[in-house]
């Protein structure tokens, strides 16, 4: 179960890193500072996961 908890946070970060260029590439600074809230959120979560 850890595993495939650990993919799908994975799987989100990667997209929300992509979202994250399209942002940057749009020069939309409101969208980036969201999307970089719900990455740092992800990342802890992956942190809980890998600490199980």
């Amino acid at each position: 179960m850890r595993l495939s908890a650990r993919r799908k946070t994975s799987l989100e970060i990667d997209d929300y890193l992509d979202l994250l260029n399209l942002a940057a590439r749009l020069g939309d600074a409101k969208w980036q500072k969201e999307i970089i809230g719900k990455l740092e959120g992800l990342l802890a979560e992956l942190a809980d996961v890998q600490q199980q």
